[in-house]
């Protein structure tokens, strides 16, 4: 199987593409990211925990690591990001359980599992 952290790496340079093409977009979602996710009312680590969730939902890959990760990097636990899949399976219907078993892959690979 793949490991899905290097492929979500290697996505993350077109990013950097659309950012030398047209800057501004670059940078003011950096910006946007940096503000909706730092604490607020809510702590960056249950918002990184719906953002598992929103992203298994939708089935982005690329969100689905990468908001898997930064949950892990904030001290999410196991069991919390794999309740927040439970969530997003339970509004997303049976077509989400893929996308929550990415999720189990996100953390054996980061050692959380």
């Amino acid at each position: 199987m793949e490991n899905l952290l290097k492929i979500s790496e290697d996505l993350q340079g077109y990013k950097e593409l659309v950012g030398q093409a047209a800057p501004v977009v670059a940078i003011t979602h950096d910006m946007f990211k940096k503000e909706v996710f730092g604490d607020a009312s809510l702590s960056g680590r249950m918002k990184r925990l719906i953002g598992v969730a929103v992203a298994v939902e939708s089935g982005s890959f690329s969100c689905l690591v990468n908001q898997t990760k930064q949950a892990v990097g904030l001290g999410a636990t196991k069991d919390e990001v794999m309740e927040a899949v439970s969530v997003a399976i339970a509004m997303g219907g049976t077509g989400t359980l893929q996308y929550g078993g990415l999720v189990v892959k996100v953390l054996q690979e980061l050692g959380k599992w």
